[in-house]
């Protein structure tokens, strides 16, 4: 019976597809301090060898995919409040364009809304420890001797469980600072009623810890294209270095990773080469999100794949948050081409919008809606006299004025348009996406290098940026910690974690104030981070936990 369980499980390890019961049955419940004891069968069924470890670790991979899933409702994939909006939202870039839920009104407003009762902020602060105990998890049994494998396969299996678990407390510290720090699996003899924060300056020793590891084990090339590699490592070491005020060896690992087998995407490739389009969009279309599909700038991605009968093989929900309500306006359906059916819960700030020089094809109709075409193939009825091929201009509504009426014409990025031409209504998108690009890695080095006053150097990192997408160059007297932030949006608008390039470089309260007249009017001190749930610190019941001030 033993076995026969092990193999259930392990049968089901195909593309992108978690062992969701397996990793709940060796992770926290809900609350991270009311934990459970692992299902001991199974697990000391399953690690036994290499192939058990990768059953656990392609349950770890589905954790960190979560991040563009729901938080809440009976199907945490297609509903509910998007986890990456806690990133993202109510930042100088991004507004709450439609806030019909509780995440994306508490990061719009802030203010009461943002309390340790909140659902949304405990969902994620919980789930971050659920994915960090299924990393230790994997760690602890690793040191089994009696495990059936090389030295080889145990070091890469550490050094992914690591990365994930440096991932899962990089979050953290952007979004909470201090706090509580468990290395080790928990199960029922660990259960502990005492947790104290840990400052954020000894968690960075962790996480740099976890990644310098990774950067020795870790692959150049994974076998599996959705699993971290090298680079990886090698990126997030670059970011945290700053953080720890080490620009010098921020430096370092930026240069590493660039200097690995990777490049800008600089010609048209793939899918859509002979279609109207820019080098830049071309790696966000599904099929060239790969390295394998031509994608050489590519540093880690999120592996999907449309399959009805087993839907937790990866979907999520960035178009529904991210896409316009463009199918309000009337003669323009949905369809594939306009990147199937979204309702604008967030957009890109009108600065954001504004930020691109005339000629940056990141600023144009192939990035960002500037316009729909009325189109006879998709079954449109032009409306006021229109005639097919005709355009509909989005307009840039001042964010204070939006209404149900107007925000059906506001632009969208288009980096997240997926579509089913068999469910052009549904929520959910199955298409690969990239996670880190290689671009993103030049603006870390032009960082460190400004940083340390090597603004020529600088210059230079953001002109390869730059010159990619037809933007003017820029000299080194143009160079501050802002412009890099300005350009960190232009090339980055609806895909970085926002809020924590404004928190590394101290500028969140002052760019929110400047640029998102929605957010900016209310956020306050407090706001830098978010409050530790409640629940947590209740269930703390042989020492007090201290909260974030101002909560």
């Amino acid at each position: 019976m033993k076995l026969l369980l092990a193999k259930i499980y392990l049968n089901k390890i195909v593309k992108g597809s978690p062992i969701i019961l397996m990793l709940l049955l060796l992770s926290c419940t809900e609350d991270f301090l009311e934990e459970e004891p692992p299902n001991v069968l199974v697990a000391e069924n399953l690690f036994t060898d290499r192939a058990g470890f990768e059953a656990a670790l392609n349950g770890l991979y589905h954790e960190v995919r979560k991040e563009r899933m729901g938080s809440s409702g009976a199907d945490e994939t297609n509903a509910g409040d998007l986890r990456f909006g806690l990133m993202v939202n109510g930042t100088d870039n991004v507004f709450g364009l439609n806030p019909g839920n509780n995440g994306i009104r508490m990061t719009r407003d802030l203010g009461e809304r943002n309390n340790s009762e909140n659902g949304y902020t405990r969902r994620i602060f919980n789930w971050f420890y659920r994915t960090i105990n299924a990393a230790n998890t994997i760690v602890t049994r690793a040191e089994d001797p009696s495990v059936n494998w090389t030295e080889e396969d145990k070091n890469e299996v550490l050094a992914e469980a690591r990365t994930i678990r440096a991932w899962a407390y990089r979050h953290l510290t952007y979004l909470w600072g201090d706090v509580p720090l468990t290395l080790e699996e928990s199960n029922g003899s660990t259960i502990r009623t005492d947790w104290e924060r840990v400052s954020v300056a000894d968690i960075y020793e962790v996480i740099e810890g976890d990644l310098l590891f990774a950067e020795e084990h870790l692959p150049v090339e994974p076998a599996n294209p959705g699993k971290v590699s090298k680079a990886v490592a090698q990126h997030y070491l670059a970011e945290l270095y700053l953080l720890m005020g080490r620009p010098g060896d921020a430096e370092t690992k930026a240069q590493a990773v660039i200097d690995g087998p990777y490049a800008l995407i600089t010609e048209r490739y793939g899918v859509n080469e002979n279609q109207p389009g820019v080098p830049f969009m071309d790696q966000f279309y599904d099929g060239n999100v790969l390295r394998s599909q031509g994608n050489t700038e590519i540093l880690w991605a999120v592996l999907q794949e449309n399959a009805v009968d087993n839907p937790d093989q990866g979907r999520n929900i960035m178009r529904r948050y991210f896409i316009g309500f463009y199918r309000l306006i009337p003669g323009i359906e949905l369809s594939v081409d306009r990147g199937g059916r979204g309702i604008g819960r967030m957009a890109p700030t009108n600065w954001a919008l504004n930020a691109y020089e005339p000629g940056d094809d990141r600023g144009g109709w192939h990035a960002i809606t500037r316009g729909y075409i009325y189109t006879e193939t998709n079954g449109d009825v032009p409306q006021d006299g229109a005639s097919f091929g005709d355009t509909v201009l989005t307009v840039i509504t001042p964010e204070v004025d939006i209404n149900n009426t107007n925000r059906r014409f506001y632009p969208h990025c288009r980096k997240w348009e997926w579509a089913d031409p068999n469910n052009l209504g549904g929520n959910e998108q199955f298409g690969d996406q990239p996670y880190l690009r290689l671009a993103e890695t030049y603006l870390l080095l032009a960082e460190a290098q400004l940083a340390q006053n090597k603004t020529t150097a600088a210059a230079e990192s953001i002109n390869v940026v730059r010159r990619r997408s037809n933007a003017t160059e820029i000299g080194p007297g143009d160079l501050t910690i802002d412009f890099i932030l300005d350009e960190r949006s232009r090339e980055l608008l609806c895909e970085e974690q926002r809020r924590y390039s404004l928190v590394r470089n101290n500028k969140l309260l002052e760019r929110v104030r400047a640029h998102n007249p929605v957010t900016g009017a209310v956020i306050t001190e407090r706001d830098r981070l978010f409050p530790i749930p409640q629940s947590v610190i209740d269930a703390n019941l042989t020492r007090e936990m201290r909260q974030n001030d101002g909560y």
